[in-house]
């Protein structure tokens, strides 16, 4: 279930610790991506990681912001589907600017696993389920723990 033009990443995380931050909003994809994060993790040699759940997806960015000092990388997953209102637009862009905002002031990775949708489906499709054509849980994992891999080895 590769993304269209995502790249195959196989990182050795070994020995990182790593936390998967989840909103607890649309269960089903929901239990999608954090499935995908954890076999994402568990291809990098990551089979333990703490799992937080919080109640929405503007919740992530506190979540991450706490848990980034006593962790080599961060996976926030989340999904956001249009509705009728400009609500969409508003957290899409502050959660965002909130998991950017941690990333850069902390040094921590974040791997971005928040699916902004204007439908179910599209979230289906991406959730990495069974029939799903992405796995952006999988996707986001792999980049937070390449990203702490590549940190790490800088010699600055």
């Amino acid at each position: 279930m590769s993304g269209h033009g995502a790249p195959t990443i196989a990182v050795d995380g070994l020995g990182l610790r790593v936390a998967v931050v989840a909103a607890s909003w649309h269960d089903v994809v929901m239990d999608g991506l954090v499935a995908g994060a954890l076999r994402g993790l568990a291809d990098a040699g990551i089979h333990d990681p703490a799992v937080v759940r919080v109640p929405g997806t503007v919740e992530l960015s506190v979540a991450c912001a706490r848990l980034a000092p006593t962790h080599d990388a961060l996976v926030a997953l989340g999904v956001v589907i249009r509705g009728g209102t400009p609500h969409f637009d508003y957290v899409c862009a502050g959660v965002t600017n909130g998991l950017t905002q941690v990333s850069v002031t902390t040094g921590v990775p974040v791997g971005f696993g928040v699916l902004t949708c204007d439908d179910e489906q599209q979230a289906l499709d991406r959730a990495g389920l069974e029939g799903s054509s992405e796995d952006k849980g999988h996707e986001a994992a792999t980049a937070a723990v390449a990203t702490a891999v590549t940190l790490r080895d800088l010699h600055v």
